[in-house]
């Protein structure tokens, strides 16, 4: 497994990256974080790259040890109005928010960003396995919004959302068919590959 970086620029620099990008339904969902110089674990990585399991063992460590962290969602009505690249931007805005200690430096997975008030940033593609925070950050994000998906499944337990967490799986797609879209689905989405018409609840 390929070791992580620990810094980038400065030591006191947040990671930020998000997850539900793709989904059909639920929020997307960022993390931000900014963890200290001597955090380390062997199994922390890219949180695609990580089992269910993985990811649920690291989370309350990245949790205690970090220095400071922020979780937001961004919910469907809003992916909807202002589309899913400024939805996610503006998750991880919020998530950064949430920080108790304002960040030097933002460390960004992917290609897009947006300053946020005027705090330097680096867009970093693939960065979720190339720096520590961006990946713990990755781990948050991903929990927590399996988490959200889990709970929404009790309302809505035809769609299997604790199993396929809103992305669009065949089974997701055929609940769709056959039961329509709820207040969760994400309206500007293609639900369907021949998708003309939905009913909407």
């Amino acid at each position: 497994m390929k070791k992580l970086r620990k810094i980038h620029r400065f030591q006191n620099e947040a990671g930020t990256d998000e997850a539900g990008r793709g989904c059909l339904a639920g929020p997307v969902t960022a993390a931000a974080i900014i963890l200290p110089k001597n955090f380390t674990h062997i199994l922390l990585n890219d949180s695609k790259l990580l089992s269910h399991k993985s990811r649920d063992f690291l989370r309350p460590l990245i949790e205690r040890g970090c220095t400071s962290f922020g979780v937001a969602h961004v919910h469907p009505q809003e992916i909807d109005e202002i589309n899913i690249l400024n939805a996610a931007i503006m998750a991880m805005h919020k998530a950064i928010d949430q920080l108790t200690i304002a960040p030097e430096f933002i460390i960004v997975d992917g290609n897009r960003f947006k300053s946020y008030k005027e705090i330097p940033h680096e867009c970093i593609v693939k960065g979720d396995s190339k720096y520590i925070s961006i990946a713990a950050a990755s781990v948050l994000a991903k929990t927590y919004r399996d988490a959200y998906m889990e709970a929404l499944h009790a309302e809505y337990p035809m769609y299997n959302w604790k199993k396929n967490k809103g992305y669009p799986t065949k089974e997701h797609r055929e609940a769709i068919r056959t039961y329509g879209l709820t207040p969760y689905h994400r309206r500007s989405f293609r639900q369907l590959p021949d998708q003309l018409n939905l009913d909407l609840w």
